[in-house]
């Protein structure tokens, strides 16, 4: 059974957050990242081969979470696997009591550490959340009947700054009708947005996670506007941590007072801190929700 689904059906505001698989095999860091979670957040999202660099695969850092205490959120993407495998790791990961799903497409080869593989892009995030709804119910993407069925609870990420919206808008409800029960925004800087964004989603079947992206300087936020898809840092917020004392810690700062501010417009909220999961108590503290 997956605690987040309970949680969220719940009523209960929940916390998710973020770990990144190592380049390599020592799961140090791993593990001191999970000592953090455990007490302060519900899940944790373990990245699949982010900005298409190679680490290690998600689905031992998920087993390696659940062993530590930590339930998982499993991320798989498109970009480097045909249906065929795509299943077969989904049915694997069902076999190790992951319950948590995150369906991606995953970014670009040509931007990762490996631009001469191929990617793949066999199906879309769409059609994979509709596979992932079809294990449920007990059958593979041809129809084969399986011999039981997977009992996943499934997401899929959202846009909510996305330009145009309307496009991005409709491809979150595609995305709800194939089988996503949750979302997880790309992080939010606009308040007024995602509330536009949540009430959007009112009498849709599917729980709302607002994302935030921890900044830890001026010049991380200029990188974003420039590099990430889906990311508007205001200038205002950019003129706050220029003008501060210590940028990592009015980033901090920054990010309690969003989730405040979200909170009324969502169910959750995932917090993305690029390795720094120490500042996630910190963050919690200051918003009133520890």
């Amino acid at each position: 059974m997956s605690e987040l689904r309970e949680s969220l059906k719940n009523g209960k505001y929940v916390i998710t957050a973020e770990v990144a698989p190592p380049k390599g095999t020592d799961i140090t860091e791993i593990r001191r990242e999970a000592d953090i979670y455990r007490d302060s957040v519900d899940a944790v999202n373990i990245t699949d081969n982010q900005s298409s660099v190679m680490k290690a695969s998600p689905l031992a850092i998920a087993k390696v979470l659940m062993e530590s205490g930590v339930e998982p959120i499993y991320q798989i993407t498109t970009r480097d696997r045909n249906r065929v495998a795509i299943q077969s790791e989904l049915l694997g990961a069902s076999i190790l009591g992951i319950k948590n799903v995150l369906a991606l497409t995953g970014d670009a080869i040509e931007n990762g550490d490996h631009p001469q593989a191929k990617a793949v892009f066999d199906i879309d995030s769409v059609q994979l959340l509709d596979i992932i709804s079809g294990l449920n119910k007990g059958v593979d993407s041809s129809g084969n009947k399986l011999n039981k069925p997977t009992d996943f609870f499934v997401g899929a990420a959202s846009f909510p700054e996305a330009d145009p919206f309307e496009l991005e808008f409709v491809k979150t409800k595609k995305k709800i009708k194939a089988g996503a029960r949750f979302l997880q925004s790309q992080a939010v800087y606009s308040v007024d947005k995602f509330k536009s964004f949540y009430e959007e989603t009112k009498g849709l079947d599917v729980y709302i996670l607002a994302g935030i992206i921890v900044l830890k300087s001026v010049k991380m936020a200029k990188y974003m506007n420039k590099h990430v898809s889906g990311v508007n840092v205001p200038k205002e917020i950019i003129a706050e941590l220029k003008d501060a004392k210590d940028e990592a810690e009015k980033g901090i700062e920054i990010a309690a007072r969003l989730i405040v501010e979200l909170k009324q417009f969502s169910h959750g909220v995932h917090i993305m801190t690029l390795g720094k999961a120490e500042s996630v108590p910190k963050i919690l503290e200051r918003a009133n929700l520890i």
